[in-house]
């Protein structure tokens, strides 16, 4: 396997040029008359041109051929994909999966673009405003072939198997308890070690960025250092048979086919790049003398909304960490909510559903509809000694919550075969404890 480096700190300006060429990066200026080594300079805009300075992203990228040297794109039909949310009837029940099933390779070869399963999502991706949530189940690497999503960026969560991710900005290898977010725009592919699978939330029209700290000063959740940028990494590489570059444009998939490799990038610099980051870096902040607090505290990434303070969506994690409220129902409390969760478990067992949420599945609470812990954790927590305890060990959960009202598609309630029908029945044993004669 090809060794990996990095470089630290989130949405920096980072310059990178592989070592194989030396002063690959021009000095002086961005675009040259001529280009070192004879390389071609290309710009991957991020951001519109007059945004603000603290806003605008871009990155230079100096490459043997610019990405305009392919043939017309063509209609690929693979996985199920879709932002058509009106294919089944609302449905406003809690909802949970079963860990969705990845097939057999001696069955079913799925590579990450033909295992890709849209299971809700909101909005729509011409108007630049929504976001979908997929599931990944894959089997084989993408071979010859690369995927560039032109609609919004990727935030990826492997929940079994590695993924080695091949940009256009160097490798990454992303392993489960790690996220990585591929930009709009960046063409990458996938390489697995057999069978994978995972979650996506994809955003329209926004990018992710650190949420912002308030009262709790300048350190805490997620630290702009603990996030990686893969260093310059590029093939020479010719194709006879053709290389396919896959472009997610308006929601379907589209297919050219090109002589070389997309990963022909010597050198590059910029502030618009894919990153990871390690869930256990996150620093939690937490409840010290009475009550839950909020999960907002748990951020790791959000999207940013035009309303202040609303998020088109915000990654969240319930990461191991110690409980001592005193006085308190520790876990989560029973709630209603004008945002949408939808929840996954990368591994352990997440304390308010410990038997029936699964790592490999998933959970949706749209808006309004009132979810928590079961009938078994209220029981074990109202009558637990209140001493300071680990919580969440050896787990990993995380949320994307979004102010958008999400829809469920056909292959989520339906197709994948992976719904909980009998998920309400978690709640059916509670029973009231009311007694009007004792405080």
């Amino acid at each position: 396997m090809t060794s990996l480096k990095y470089m630290s700190g989130f949405g920096n300006e980072h310059a990178s040029e592989d070592p194989r060429c030396p002063g690959a990066l021009p000095e002086g200026q961005n675009n040259p008359q001529v280009c070192p080594y004879g390389l071609y300079a290309e710009q991957l805009s991020g951001s519109a041109f007059t945004c603000p300075r603290a806003t605008n992203r871009r990155s230079w990228l100096y490459r043997i051929l610019p990405s305009v040297c392919h043939k017309p794109f063509q209609p690929l039909h693979e996985g199920h994909l879709t932002h058509h949310w009106d294919e089944v009837e609302p449905d406003p029940n809690q909802l949970r999966w079963k860990p969705f099933e990845i097939p057999k390779a001696s069955q079913n070869k799925l590579d990450f673009v033909s295992g890709l399963h849209t299971l809700c999502g909101a909005g729509e991706p011409r108007g630049r405003n929504g976001i979908a949530i997929h599931i990944f189940v894959c089997n084989t690497s993408m071979l010859d072939r690369c995927l560039y999503n032109s609609d919004g960026d990727f935030l990826i969560v492997p929940q079994q198997g590695k993924l080695l991710i091949t940009t256009e900005f160097g490798k990454m290898l992303v392993e489960p308890n790690e996220i990585c977010v591929i930009q709009q725009g960046m063409r990458f592919s996938v390489e697995v070690f057999g069978e994978t699978r995972g979650y996506i939330l994809e955003v329209y029209g926004a990018h992710f960025e650190l949420p912002d700290l308030g009262p709790i000063g300048a350190n805490g959740l997620a630290n702009p250092r603990d996030f990686l940028v893969p260093v310059a990494w590029y093939e020479d590489r010719r194709i006879p048979g053709g290389y396919t570059v896959i472009s997610k444009y308006q929601g379907k998939l589209f297919a050219a086919q090109q002589e070389f490799s997309p990963f022909n990038v010597v050198a590059w610099h910029g502030n618009y790049t894919p990153y990871k980051y390690h869930l256990e870096n996150f620093m939690v902040i937490n409840a010290v003398a009475f009550d839950h607090a909020d999960p907002s505290i748990f951020t790791v990434l959000t999207a940013k909304s035009t309303r202040p303070g609303v998020a088109i969506a915000d990654f969240v994690i319930f990461p191991p960490r110690w409980g001592v409220a005193n006085n308190t129902f520790r876990p989560p409390y029973y709630h209603r909510n004008c945002m949408s969760e939808f929840m996954g478990l990368i591994k352990g067992h997440y304390e308010a559903k410990e038997e029936g949420f699964q790592p490999g599945g998933a959970s949706l609470h749209s808006m309004m509809t009132p979810h928590g812990p079961d009938a078994d954790c209220f029981e074990k927590a109202s009558k637990a000694k209140l001493e300071p305890e680990r919580v969440a060990e050896g787990t990993m959960a995380f949320m994307f919550e979004s102010s958008l009202s999400m829809s469920v598609t056909e292959w989520g309630l339906k197709t994948s075969n992976c719904l909980d029908k009998n998920y309400y029945k978690c709640w059916e044993p509670l029973r009231s404890h009311f007694n009007p004669n004792c405080k």
